[in-house]
């Protein structure tokens, strides 16, 4: 039985559309931006003992965020969402909490560049750096996940394919939340979840899409990575929900993943709403995905010679 906490969600997500499209004038992306982290860590508060620290990896700002007492043994490198045009670390450090509790590990959240100042490849180019930047100060790719939801999602699957493609060395496994992996805007979900979704909508996509690829091919495996080639990636976790407008992404991206050859988990959860799990500050089914998540990631790193710090 879905809980009541769920109908919160929904108001939630409505408040958070209305916020982000005021009829009395056009919002600056100042706005817009300083609009998304309010709603982040007012609904998904960081911890007052979570701790934090900037770092500049070869010009990509990021924050270490971890729970007092977690493993620096194990890592997870995140990207947020927000369409690719707002989101930061410090939002989403609320939500890096809960992870971080429940896989025993640091979260390294990237502040990619974002659009449309800064146009595809930008944020892609900004993951690969602050990823190799990562394994090569710490050595510890068997014991790394990347992680992203929404549009964060769909740059982890192009970070990963983007590393196989190059050569490098991947990391042990991925998580990918309610994954915009599709900028065709192709799937039928799109249409069929309109009405069960507060959130996500054909209209305000198409809008991010034009913001972020400005005239690109939307086709590009780099920006699409439902069109990219998925063999030799490590293992994946992808969570969506029945009510979430992009479901048929995951859908179809665990077919494609399990097409070709990668150990793929789908959780497709009952009448949850897009990116449902960051908000398990108060959602029962949201603490339910964490925990899952932590499970996952402390099963795929690697557990010889680890130790707790």
């Amino acid at each position: 039985m879905v809980s009541t906490e769920n109908r919160r969600v929904r108001q939630l997500l409505e408040d958070f559309v209305a916020a982000l499209t005021p009829t009395d004038h056009e919002p600056t992306l100042d706005e817009l931006r300083g609009c998304c982290d309010q709603w982040m860590t007012t609904n998904v508060p960081p911890p007052p003992e979570l701790l934090t620290e900037q770092v500049d990896a070869r010009g990509v700002s990021c924050l270490w965020a971890s729970m007092p007492g977690t493993s620096t043994k194990r890592t997870i490198l995140y990207l947020h969402g927000g369409a690719n045009v707002v989101g930061s670390a410090v939002g989403w450090s609320g939500f890096a909490a809960a992870l971080s509790q429940a896989a025993d590990a640091r979260v390294l959240l990237i502040d990619f560049r974002l659009a449309p100042e800064h146009p595809h490849p930008a944020a892609l180019d900004d993951a690969l750096t602050a990823y190799r930047w990562l394994v090569e100060t710490t050595s510890l790719r068997a014991h790394t996940v990347v992680a992203g939801e929404s549009a964060g999602g769909g740059l982890t699957l192009a970070l990963l394919t983007a590393l196989h493609d190059a050569g490098d060395d991947l990391p042990a496994a991925a998580v990918l939340i309610s994954p915009w992996v599709d900028m065709t805007l192709a799937a039928a979900s799109l249409d069929d979840r309109a009405d069960l979704d507060p959130f996500t909508s054909r209209a305000g996509l198409e809008m991010n899409v034009g913001a972020y690829l400005q005239g690109q091919d939307p086709k590009a495996p780099s920006a699409s990575p439902l069109f990219a080639d998925l063999t030799g990636l490590p293992p994946m976790l992808i969570l969506v929900g029945t009510n979430d407008a992009l479901l048929d992404d995951s859908t179809r991206l665990n077919d494609l993943a399990r097409r070709a050859g990668v150990a793929v988990t789908l959780n497709v959860a009952d009448e949850m709403y897009h990116m449902w799990p960051i908000m398990s500050s108060f959602l029962p089914e949201a603490r339910e995905a964490v925990q899952e998540i932590g499970e996952f990631v402390r099963a795929h790193t690697n557990p010889s010679d680890y130790s707790t710090d």
